[in-house]
């Protein structure tokens, strides 16, 4: 059963801006948040950051802080994550993550359900 569904990748120029989309169709009361990872091909998955569905400051790699951020709409159970001024570097596929523990950090260990991934290309 699909319960996270990512969207909103696709091809864009170097410089665009971009939000993609997590929509969590299983979210519980008791669900503590949400994170954003992406894999370069060959790569392990990298996280980006997570936001808590109780609110608060959004956690983000330091070095994606001033380009991505994220927020989250509690009534559709979405978590969006905003890119700006994307570069070629970004190009990746996109993965959200529900953690099982209630904390988000980069340990995938501690994400029991994912998406299947939303693929960002960013050209020159």
């Amino acid at each position: 059963q699909v319960r996270l569904v990512e969207s909103g990748g696709g091809s864009v120029q170097a410089g665009d801006s971009l939000r993609l989309s997590c929509v969590d169709s299983g979210r519980t009361a008791s669900d503590y948040g949400m994170a954003w990872f992406r894999q370069f091909p060959g790569k392990e998955r990298e996280f980006i950051g997570g936001i808590t569905w109780a609110g608060g400051r959004p956690m983000l790699a330091d070095s994606l802080r001033g380009r991505f951020a994220l927020s989250r709409d509690i009534a559709t159970n979405t978590v969006y994550l905003y890119m700006r001024s994307v570069r070629p570097d970004d190009t990746a596929t996109y993965y959200c993550a529900r953690p099982q523990r209630p904390f988000i950090g980069s340990d995938i260990q501690n994400y029991d359900s994912w998406g299947q991934g939303t693929q960002v290309t960013v050209s020159a």
